[in-house]
């Protein structure tokens, strides 16, 4: 794993300028953040959230700095939804150049975790699963078709010199189970899945694909009783988060492509991690054995 100084995560603004970029769950928190960074470095920004009031606000804060933006009511979960916040980017701005799929919830208790005992189990609430991963695999599906938009043919082969990326936003849960949120922990190690399937499919067109996993951080998705439990922790800084996603989208190097960032709490720097070092321990050892993981890399069906 290669560390990250903070100051370095905004190295190569440069090649955002002009950019258009895309951020679900933009009316609040991480998205809010990365949204104004964006911005603030010269990118047009389509600023999506399903509260369209949110969304303006952080469209106001952004214009009020002079920059460019525009904002969309937007559901993740709702498919027409998405296609009208891609159409609205490409009518605004021309193209689409950035997609950060950001918007998620905590884990919407559905009584999986009750005493059972005594009575039968009713049906459990999945909107956690709805928004974290059904509402990012429509944003990523999506995003294939409207990043190849109003594209220039040489630019279309070479993930260094163009700048086409999707950014997924995972989490801690990722890679951690979380005992008391076990949908929020599925949909986040899919997160991480959907990223690593992509990985070679995106780079054969030259496109880009990572994602940035975050220790707790300061945000209404954190349940009080859980920043109970975390007290005298220092939470990941909302701006570090922000910056993460910012570099993950914006660094030249191929390499930072099919790769996950790894942020922990409080004052520990920024970590990378390659798609070689996905697979160590038990992961390494079950790959070797496995035909359909080591010798085969396409099912087919």
């Amino acid at each position: 794993m290669g560390v990250i100084p903070d100051e370095a995560l905004t190295e190569y603004y440069e090649r955002v300028r002009g950019k258009t970029v895309i951020i679900t769950g933009a009316g609040a928190s991480i998205g809010r953040a990365t949204a104004i960074l964006f911005a603030s470095y010269g990118a047009k920004v389509v600023v999506a959230d399903k509260n369209a009031s949110s969304a303006e606000d952080t469209v106001s804060e952004i214009r009020s700095n002079e920059g460019e933006a525009t904002s969309c009511r937007c559901d993740v979960t709702v498919w027409e939804d998405l296609v009208a916040m891609y159409d609205l980017a490409v009518q605004e701005f021309g193209s689409v150049d950035i997609v950060v799929a950001n918007a998620g919830v905590g884990e919407i208790y559905g009584r999986m975790l009750d005493d059972f005992s005594k009575e039968r189990p009713t049906k459990p609430l999945t909107t956690t699963i709805d928004v974290n991963l059904t509402g990012v695999l429509y944003t990523v599906h999506l995003a294939q078709h409207y990043l190849q938009l109003n594209r220039p043919q040489e630019d279309r082969t070479s993930r260094s010199s163009s700048l086409k990326a999707v950014v997924l936003v995972g989490s801690i849960a990722s890679w951690t189970a979380l005992t008391q949120a076990p949908m929020y922990t599925a949909s986040k190690h899919a997160v991480l899945g959907i990223m690593r399937s992509l990985d070679s499919s995106f780079a054969s067109r030259g496109l880009r694909i990572a994602s940035i996993h975050p220790f707790f951080a300061a945000t209404s998705l954190v349940p009080g009783i859980v920043r109970l439990q975390l007290a005298g922790i220092p939470l990941a800084p909302v701006p570090r988060i922000a910056g993460v996603i910012f570099y993950a989208a914006s660094h030249p190097d191929p390499t930072c492509s099919g790769a996950a960032f790894w942020i922990p709490d409080g004052g520990a720097p920024t970590f990378i991690i390659p798609r070689e070092e996905f697979k160590p321990g038990v992961y390494e050892y079950i790959d070797s054995k496995s035909n359909a993981a080591s010798k085969y890399d396409m099912i087919s069906y």
